[in-house]
Parts: C-alpha cells; structure tokens; sequence
C-alpha cells in the first residue's frame, strides 16, 4: 500500500464515520415520517439536530411543544420523546411507572457526576433510595425546617430583586432563580448557607456553584455529542473540563460530609437532626458498607 492510499484512507475514513453518524439518523426520520406507525408520536428532528439550537434549545423545544405536545427525536440506536402532555407524564411517572426505566443510555451519560444516587439509578437500588428519602422527607420535622428555608430565601430574594429594580439594573431572573434554589436545596439537603444570594465572600460555595452548574450543561450535551467518549478518553474539551469541575464538586461535598460527622458527633441532642444529610449520616451508622461518603 503506497503512502497516497494511506493517507488517503486516513482522510475518508473520519469523513464516513461522520457522514454514517449524520446520515443513518436522517433516513430514520424519513422512513418515519412517510411509513410512520400510527402508534408512535411524530419525528420532529434527529437527536443530533438539536446542536444546532444548543443556545437556546428550551426556547425551540418550547416552540415545538405549541405545535407538537408529543414527538420523537431519532438516533443511531434508539429514538427520544418528549412530551408536555400531562396525561402522558402522568402514565410515565405514576400509572405504569414500573415500566420505564432511566436505562443503560442515560446512566452512562451521567454516571460520572450523578454516580449510582437516586437520578441516575433503576430497579431494587431505585426502590431502596426513593423508600428512604420518601420516609425521610415526610417527618414533620424536616417539612417544618424546609418551609422556613423556602420562606427565608423567598424573602432573600424579593430583597436582592427590589434593590436590583430600585437601581435600574438589568435582572438576570434565570440565573437569581438557579442562586435562590441553591441556597434553599444546600440549607435542607445539607443544613449549610451557601449565601448564593448575598453575593457574600463565599470563594468555595461560589466556586462549587459555577462547577456544579457548568458540570451539568456538560453532561446534557453528552446525549447530542457523539465524541464524548473518545474526548474523555484523550481528557479534552468540554470532557477535560467536566472533570475539573466534579474535583471542585467532589472536594466541596466531602468536607460538607467530613464536618458534618464531626458536629453530630459532638451534639448533645442527636434526635434533632433538620437536614436531609443529618439524617442519612443517622441511617449509614445502620448500614455504614451501603452508604458510605461516595453513596451520601
């Protein structure tokens, strides 16, 4: 083989498995649209056409939704649907729930940053962490602290929106809305301020709140970008950079935990346990090999 058919060769095979990834989805959408079953919500698009609306893609997938409250976008191996449709969500979540699972596709996507916890997990490991965290959650303890928590961050807000408007600033609502969740999810889940909100000198929570936001835009772009694997293989690009942020991720949520021990350990009251964390900590001193700081 001469060095013209090689290199040759080296540059059509990239340009095949490129037009393959681009073309067998595109022959799916057609075949369904033309010979579509009945049975089956309408093609809107192909999974990977959604990189072209990657900016503003809950803005598109809101307009879709207008026309088509039900559709499916096609891949390589298997379609995706999406769907407003409350009869359907309600069939999905509730009514035949037993007979969706999150599957192999979607654990894969996320198991580096979700791991095997509740979002991310199936079957009996699913059933174990939901029983847990439905008993916990119902206590009339943890309802009365997660109340005042909401109550207070509301207010937080309301606050930081008057004297935004007040100064005739611009107000970035999404990015208030995602501050405010933070800080009410850390002070019930973990029983911590994160003071998103203040704008207060808080380097490491404010740090944890950039990685933890950017590590999940990553992740969602791991179900439209066919390269993910081999880019976490060479630790480049957004996969480089993902796993930077689950360091910064991992290394906030570990002293949470660590310091977290260390004060129960010194309470003089332990029935009094508001946090979410609290009361896992209290469950894994039943069961310490099942849930240990990577489970928690």
């Amino acid at each position: 083989m001469d060095f013209l058919t090689i290199i040759s060769l080296l540059i059509a095979l990239p340009l095949l498995f490129f037009v393959l990834i681009f073309f067998v989805p595109v022959v799916k959408v057609l075949v369904a649209k033309f010979v579509g079953n009945n049975g089956y919500a309408p093609v809107k698009g192909t999974v990977f056409g959604q990189v072209l609306y990657a900016h503003h893609l809950y803005d598109y997938q809101t307009q879709v939704a207008k026309k088509l409250p039900t559709y499916r976008l096609v891949g390589l191996a298997h379609s995706e649907i999406s769907t407003t449709d409350m009869r359907n969500a309600e069939h999905i979540l509730k009514t035949s729930f037993n007979k969706y699972a999150k599957g192999r596709h979607l654990q894969e996507n996320v198991s580096d940053l979700w791991g095997d916890g509740i979002f991310a997990a199936d079957g009996d490991n699913w059933r174990q962490q939901r029983k847990l965290a439905s008993y916990e959650f119902s206590t009339r303890v943890l309802r009365g602290f997660s109340c005042s928590v909401f109550r207070k961050t509301a207010a937080k807000l309301t606050r930081v929106v008057s004297k935004l408007a007040v100064s005739g600033q611009v107000i970035d609502f999404q990015d208030l809305f995602m501050k405010s969740a933070m800080d009410s999810i850390f002070k019930v889940g973990f029983g911590i301020d994160l003071n998103c909100l203040d704008w207060s000198n808080n380097e490491e929570g404010t740090k944890f709140s950039k990685a933890f936001d950017e590590a999940n835009e990553m992740m969602n772009s791991r179900f439209f970008d066919t390269l993910w694997k081999l880019k976490r293989f060479l630790n480049i690009g957004s996969e480089a950079s993902l796993k930077k942020n689950i360091k910064v991720i991992d290394k906030f949520i570990y002293n949470i935990i660590s310091t977290k021990k260390e004060l129960l350990g010194t309470n003089q009251n332990p029935n009094v346990k508001e946090d979410v964390l609290s009361r896992f900590l209290a469950e894994s001193e039943k069961n310490p090999e099942t849930m240990g700081d990577r489970y928690l």
